[in-house]
């Protein structure tokens, strides 16, 4: 099978984008997708998406983690998404699609997406970390210089030993000032580190606000692959109106024969 893709990335954070509306892509076959993401044996990437049609939105995102099982929302991998649709002329500067947690609204202007998340009603907050759903599962960890912070091998211990198989995404955060974060993010799934990550920046946001480290509504979050940001709103306890923002851009495309 000759099949054909586009490699995207957002802050670093890159994916396999396959036009899947006439459903020829083998979904169920985890090798397949694991091997295309390998970076030494495939095309390379953190993730596989697969862009669907789908009867109530424009169009539906099913992503795969770099292991071939599906996962959960990825954001980053959302916002490229969005980028692909509008290449593909799906949609134009605005966009309402379904993921893995459900309907996303999301605009584009100039290769910058803003993708809203849903709203955040539980943060569970414990003397050493926070734990919060964005989407995705997150340990967010506060440490003193995240750049010398060892988060291949803290972050590997964190996501099985604190979380079992099942698992969770862990973050690193260090204060910058009073707007600004740092954040290096082991990803289940890819098990590895990662130059960034959507659902964990804005996991960041939401738990440094929560915190009271920032009283800012728009936050800035450096990862290892760029600047991100995150718009939010609290109401009642519940974090609504989250929007993550930050470029989506096309790589190349290519064919490769599976």
């Amino acid at each position: 099978m000759t099949l054909s893709f586009y490699k995207y990335q957002g802050t670093g954070n890159d994916f396999v984008l396959i036009d899947n509306r006439q459903l020829q892509f083998p979904k169920n076959d985890t090798k397949l997708v694991a091997s295309l993401c390998d970076r030494k044996f495939g095309i390379g990437a953190d993730g596989l998406i697969l862009l669907e049609n789908d009867e109530l939105s424009d169009f539906k995102m099913v992503y795969y983690n770099a292991d071939g099982r599906e996962g959960s929302l990825c954001g980053n991998g959302g916002r490229c998404t969005v980028a692909f649709a509008n290449f593909l002329g799906l949609v134009d500067k605005d966009t309402v699609f379904n993921a893995a947690d459900g309907k996303h609204h999301a605009t584009i202007k100039d290769g910058i997406v803003s993708l809203q998340m849903q709203d955040v009603m539980e943060i569970k907050e414990k003397p050493e970390y926070v734990f919060l759903d964005t989407g995705s599962p997150h340990h967010v960890q506060m440490v003193n210089t995240v750049q010398d912070f060892p988060v291949f091998k803290e972050g590997k211990k964190l996501r099985y030993g604190l979380y079992g198989q099942t698992g969770s995404n862990v973050n690193f955060v260090e204060v910058l000032n009073d707007d600004t974060f740092a954040v290096r993010t082991y990803e289940r799934g890819v098990e590895d580190e990662t130059l960034s990550c959507g659902t964990g920046v804005t996991a960041v946001a939401i738990a440094m606000h929560n915190a009271g480290k920032t009283n800012a509504n728009r936050i800035k979050v450096n990862t290892q692959g760029g600047e991100l940001q995150v718009e939010l709103n609290k109401k009642d306890g519940v974090y609504n109106q989250i929007h993550l923002i930050g470029p989506a851009k096309q790589v190349f495309k290519g064919e490769i024969v599976c």
